[in-house]
């Protein structure tokens, strides 16, 4: 039987990535995992060595405003363990999205070293619904940039700023 404190903690999961750029897969996770835990964290990684598209403010004013008539889903940046960024939320519960069985072994990985480094964590796998499968941001951008379209992958938002980052980008690069 849980302690009450340690059902508070079931208040909430944290939903972690980088999220450049969120795509409808990401929403269909946070939106299904809305309807499993009265409030979602999602956690947007701020990694100074990973070279992204979007600034970590950039995204995550991006995910704060895709889901800003949804007080129960909020957004923050974090660096560092995301173990440590999980107790310090006092939550109890990581989503993670599985795609496919490529991305089972890695997302066992880091469960189970999230479980070693605090042993109150669970990891709760999500397959996102079935048209958003094959579905990431890396594929997005890589899309977008040879000029296809990304038309329902994601946000409408997003696409129109993928569309002005890489006017920006080309106008840079040409002058």
């Amino acid at each position: 039987m849980r302690t009450m404190e340690q059902s508070k903690g079931m208040e909430q999961a944290v939903y972690p990535g980088s999220f450049d750029p969120i795509t409808n897969g990401h929403v269909d996770i946070i939106l299904r995992g809305a309807q499993l835990f009265p409030r979602i964290l999602v956690a947007v990684l701020e990694n100074p060595k990973k070279a992204t598209l979007f600034t970590t403010d950039e995204r995550v004013a991006f995910i704060r405003d895709i889901f800003k008539d949804r007080p129960q889903i909020e957004v923050e940046a974090f660096h560092g363990l995301l173990a440590d960024f999980v107790r310090s939320r006092r939550a109890r519960i990581i989503i993670r999205g599985l795609r496919a069985v490529s991305d089972f072994e890695y997302e066992m990985q880091m469960a189970q070293m999230n479980q070693q480094l605090n042993p109150d964590l669970e990891t709760l796998f999500m397959m996102p619904s079935a048209r958003y499968t094959f579905l990431s941001s890396s594929l997005v951008k890589e899309v977008f940039a040879l000029g296809g379209s990304v038309r329902g992958l994601v946000p409408e938002t997003i696409e129109r700023r993928l569309r002005e980052k890489f006017k920006a980008q080309s106008e840079s690069s040409s002058t």
